[in-house]
């Protein structure tokens, strides 16, 4: 039933999209679903397409798993430790309340457009994942924390074998924020940037010779992807529970 009504409201998105594109009537404004898919098509058949999106879902993974990485640390850290989290709190707003187009401005200016895809996605998920380990840490029921000491467990590893399992479900959710929005930011920055072999410079191209079906190809391209990402976290997530 779950799978019908997704099909239903993906089928009315289409048709009020098909419907809108008649009015309009100018392919230049607003593409129809039927050429958008012939380009789609074109897209998928070209090794060039692959080539493309494994740059880009590299530079996307390579991000987020830096920014899990310390993410996680920082985040228990700060969960563990009231006098780390206020050191660290004003790093973390700032990452969090900066407006996107700033940042990858200064970076430009600052280290070039090779490494502002990568660094900016960092910057953008670091928060996200920090935020999920320290909620993590900070939710966890102090009952089991003195249960575990009384059974008199190794200390070193605590967080092997009671923190992490326990932090597990706010981090899942964290990485699941994480991958929409890493993924559009870092097509931005490689759209300013215009970072050869990307999605963001193909959008760049698609847009400057005025191929808006390739442009809306691409994005439903990008769209599948965050989708795919996120059903196989919401896989590994329900393999834990079961």
């Amino acid at each position: 039933m779950k799978t019908w009504w997704t099909v239903s409201s993906l089928i009315s998105i289409i048709f009020i999209w098909f419907i809108i594109s008649l009015v309009i009537n100018h392919p230049l404004v607003l593409p129809s679903p039927m050429t958008v898919g012939e380009a789609f098509l074109k897209m998928l058949i070209k090794t060039e397409t692959w080539l493309i999106l494994g740059r880009t879902l590299f530079r996307l993974l390579l991000a987020i798993a830096l920014s899990g990485c310390l993410g996680i640390l920082l985040g228990s850290l700060a969960g563990l430790s009231p006098k780390f989290s206020w050191i660290i709190r004003p790093y973390v707003s700032i990452f969090r309340t900066i407006p996107v187009i700033s940042i990858i401005v200064i970076l430009l200016i600052l280290i070039g457009y090779t490494l502002t895809p990568y660094l900016i996605t960092f910057l953008m998920v670091f928060p996200i994942i920090y935020q999920a380990a320290y909620e993590g840490i900070t939710h966890i029921d102090q009952a089991y924390l003195d249960i575990y000491r009384l059974e008199t467990h190794a200390p070193h590893l605590a967080f092997k074998d009671l923190y992490y399992p326990l932090m597990r479900p706010y981090i899942i959710l964290g990485f699941l924020q994480s991958i929409g929005l890493g993924l559009k930011v870092l097509v931005m920055a490689e759209y300013l940037s215009q970072t050869q072999n990307s999605v963001g410079n193909e959008l760049y191209l698609a847009k400057t010779y005025l191929d808006y079906s390739t442009v809306f190809a691409w994005t439903i391209m990008l769209i599948l992807i965050a989708l795919s990402l996120e059903h196989l976290i919401y896989r590994y997530k329900a393999s834990i529970e079961n």
